[in-house]
């Protein structure tokens, strides 16, 4: 694609975004009804949802600088925008799945637009810092003999006579079926010889020999050709896929190669603008640096002569700390700052006439009325309905979008061909950075002057300066208070280097596998609506847990701005059975957004750094290097026996309840700008203590086992994935059906044990049957329909779990409950008092 593609492209989405944007400022009214909110909630997700994988790709794409700056800017907000409006949909429905079918049908598009797309920038952007880390864990894990990649699963030897038995018992096998061959052939030589005999009186009849051995060809001709065309009337009914349909097809390689190419010249471009900066700045300096200085210095001047002409003294000169002179200045002629400083001093004389009127007149039941006024409030929100929370994001993408209309909408580029810098776009930016630099070397000059000033006309003493002196003084002293309360740094006399290295030597910090969220096959539920219109709660599909992951995980950690300004998500829980994923996803997070993985887990660190000085050490370490290298996932597999309800005896020795304390402490330390995650990953949560655990626990995800559609394409993807064919001899519905409870590791162990180096081979010839798979997995456990349930029921305990039940059942929640026996409580005692 051609940069007026992707030009075109960035205006049709800031055109869908503009359009969305009015939309959403006309959603002021509180509303009432549940379902017309979702729905409104909804199509705005959905739309967004569209709006960033169009703008990911033109970023992705897009050759110009200043163009990328500015779609960076839209892109996060975004982002942000999406994950405020998840986080009203959970608050609403009490659920963190949702189903948009009937919405998805309105809008005429497919679930898979649904998918959360990662943006290609979270490792584009630091790719050398992420090579270069690698590098060093690599050497770091090489050096200690801990290299998990070059390991592999060590043969046992066998004794020499066992082998030569082995190599015996192969060869006369060969030998026998060579016999058993041979001997075959012999006997059908004698058998022809004796059929020739007995058959030799009759004459054979030309005509009918030709008759049989056209009937045999016409046939096998006429099957060849109805086989053929069943299989084109399958591809032309979309049945099946076309013959060629597997094969990456030329169009699609030069693409790649186009995107490459692009991705250089992107990264050419962008050296260019970062060069010009300086240069046109140093020029802008050369030429344009005295007269923008001389012209401060004139409109200061001229302020001081209109303020003494009208005040009949000399201003005050503005702070540093305040900004200078450009607080005076801000976009006002000097007549506007005269009349502002006539105005501020008629406020001052009204304002302290004010403060002795309030205090004369003091009411003495000041904290009842607040108090009554509070309440009215709350009731008023109460019987207004719902209404959206205020948006961080919104006021970032309606700057960038004016920014758009104003500066590129209808921009004539037809001298910017290859998509360069625009010089004149700098210059402007130069301009005032040039100006602020040299106001504040103004404001030191002018500052002076008026000092001198007010020595040679009103013989002023400077007081003011001692004055400020003491402020400082006294500011100082507040700081040093402060730094007193904070945390002590143990490890204030170590590098990061060293603790990174500690920490990678006793197996703290691992190397994540390489694997991506898309990895993580699934399919989309098309009944989740329906079963909600008849109060069926169904269960989630592996495509929503993937979305959740990419929401709550990837978004924040990948993007700095997206993080600190989001719905703050510390922690996660990844519940369900075994083999359905949950490290995978864990690993999947620190892939995708280049974080790196500390294991916490309880068997991990069992024995390492034992007492409770310890314990503080290993978690100040693990901590201060997370936050030293953002992102960072603290993995904390089988979180279950961190909070054990009854810590069984084989595992007292490796107290697992470690964590127990000081998980809450940690949690409350993390601040919006650390972009640190804590997951936990468990497959027996009933064992834990509920409260403890759903206090650590911020997001819950439960992670069913694979529904029927699910399984069908796991079947197919990892069977081609290893290496497989798949054929009509091999019917994929069949083995979904038959797998039923059976998770997605039970199916990757199944292909692998099947498709040998050897049965690869032998696929042109013997193609793969299901029945191959199902007697490999018979001698497996699947998961049962009561484990499923016991899941669903712990769930249904947490509290998120708890509010979605009374929600169904038209309960009322417990601070509900609360607020209305306050409210009877009140209106007792007024009646009393009546």
């Amino acid at each position: 694609m051609s940069n007026a593609m992707y030009n075109k492209m960035w205006h049709q989405t800031q055109e869908a975004l503009n359009s969305l944007l009015d939309k959403e400022s006309q959603l002021l009214e509180p509303q009432r009804n549940q379902v017309f909110i979702f729905q409104t909630l909804a199509t705005y997700y959905i739309k967004y949802v569209q709006i960033f994988g169009n703008l990911e790709n033109v970023y992705d794409q897009i050759v110009h600088p200043q163009k990328r700056r500015l779609i960076r800017k839209i892109l996060d907000g975004v982002m942000g925008r999406i994950l405020e409006l998840k986080n009203e949909m959970v608050e609403l429905e009490l659920t963190e799945f949702h189903y948009f079918d009937d919405i998805l049908q309105d809008l005429k598009l497919a679930p898979q637009q649904l998918d959360i797309p990662i943006p290609k920038y979270f490792l584009k952007e630091k790719m050398d810092v992420i090579k270069e880390r690698e590098k060093i864990l690599a050497q770091i894990l090489a050096a200690s003999g801990l290299d998990v990649t070059d390991t592999k699963s060590s043969v046992q030897g066998i004794p020499i006579e066992e082998a030569i038995k082995v190599i015996q018992m192969a060869e006369r096998a060969r030998q026998g079926r060579l016999r058993a061959v041979f001997m075959k052939q012999i006997f059908l030589q004698e058998y022809r010889a004796k059929q020739a005999r007995l058959l030799g009186e009759k004459v054979p009849d030309e005509e009918a020999a030709a008759v049989c051995i056209q009937k045999v060809w016409r046939g096998f001709h006429q099957n060849k050709k109805t086989e053929r065309e069943r299989e084109e009337e399958m591809v032309f009914l979309g049945m099946n896929p076309p013959p060629l349909f597997n094969k990456v097809s030329a169009t699609i390689i030069q693409a790649e190669k186009v995107i490459s190419l692009r991705n250089e010249v992107q990264s050419r471009h962008e050296e260019d603008y970062k060069e010009a900066l300086i240069t046109i700045k140093d020029s802008l300096k050369l030429v344009e640096g005295t007269d923008i200085k001389e012209n401060l210095q004139d409109q200061i001047r001229h302020w001081f002569i209109e303020c003494r002409n009208l005040t009949g003294t000399f201003p005050n000169y503005p702070k540093e700390e305040e900004g200078g002179s450009a607080v005076i200045f801000s976009n006002k002629t000097t007549e506007q700052v005269i009349d502002d400083i006539i105005a501020s001093q008629e406020e001052d004389e009204k304002t302290k006439k004010k403060k002795k009127t309030k205090k004369e007149k003091k009411p003495k039941n000041a904290k009842k009325d607040k108090e009554k006024k509070e309440t009215k409030e709350k009731n008023k929100e109460e019987d207004e309905g719902w209404k959206m929370s205020p948006s961080v994001f919104l006021p970032t993408m309606e700057e960038g979008n004016n920014v758009y209309k104003d500066l590129w909408k209808n921009k004539d580029e037809s001298w910017n061909f290859p998509q360069d810098y625009d010089p004149e776009l700098i210059k402007e930016e130069k301009r005032k950075e040039l100006e602020s630099e040299i106001r504040v070397q103004v404001d030191e000059l002018m500052r002076q002057e008026l000092k001198n000033l007010k020595l040679a006309v009103n013989r002023e003493k400077e007081l003011p300066a001692k004055t400020g002196k003491k402020g400082g003084k006294k500011k100082n002293k507040g700081k040093k208070g402060k730094k007193g309360k904070k945390d002590k740094d143990l490890t204030a006399d170590r590098t990061i280097e060293s603790l990174y290295k500690e920490l990678v030597e006793e197996g703290l910090l691992i190397q994540a596998l390489k694997v991506n969220l898309s990895d993580y096959i699934g399919e989309y539920s098309y009944l989740g609506t329906t079963l909600r219109q008849v109060s069926i709660e169904p269960m989630p599909s592996l495509l929503d847990v993937r979305q959740l992951i990419a929401l709550y995980g990837v978004l924040p950690l990948g993007s700095a701005a997206v993080h600190e300004k989001a719905p703050l998500v510390k922690s996660l829980l990844l519940a369900g059975p075994s083999g359905v994923g949950k490290k995978m996803l864990v690993h999947a997070i620190c892939t995708e957004t280049g974080a790196n993985l500390f294991d916490l887990s309880a068997a991990n660190i069992a024995g390492k750094y034992p007492g409770k000085n310890g314990l503080q050490m290993m978690l100040h370490m693990v901590f201060k290097v997370a936050h030293q290298l953002q992102p960072s996932v603290v993995w904390i597999g089988d979180t279950e026996k961190t909070f054990y309800k009854k810590v069984p005896s084989a595992e007292r020795m490796m107290e697992p309840k470690r964590l127990k304390k000081q998980l809450p402490k940690i949690l409350k330390l993390l601040k919006p700008d650390d972009r640190i995650l804590i997951v936990g990953t468990t497959k027996r949560p009933f064992d834990a203590e509920l409260q403890s655990f759903c206090r650590v626990y911020q997001k819950i995800i439960l992670i069913p086992r694979p529904d029927y559609a699910s399984r069908y394409v796991l079947w197919k993807e990892i069977i081609q994935r290893n290496g497989g064919v798949v054929t009509n001899a091999l019917n994929i519905s069949c083995l979904a059906k038959v797998t039923d409870g059976f998770t997605q590791g039970h199916i990757v162990q199944v292909v692998k044990g099947v498709l040998t180096d050897r049965r690869i081979r032998q696929q042109i010839h013997k193609p793969l049957t299901a029945i191959e798979f199902i007697e490999s997995i018979t001698s497996m456990s699947p998961v049962y329909q009561e484990e499923e349930e016991s899941f669903k029921d712990w769930y249904s305990k947490t509290p998120m779990g708890r509010k979605r039940a009374l929600a169904l059942t038209g309960g009322t929640t417990e601070k509900e409950k609360d607020k209305g026996k306050k409210k009877e409580k009140k209106g007792r005692k007024e009646k009393k008092k009546k």
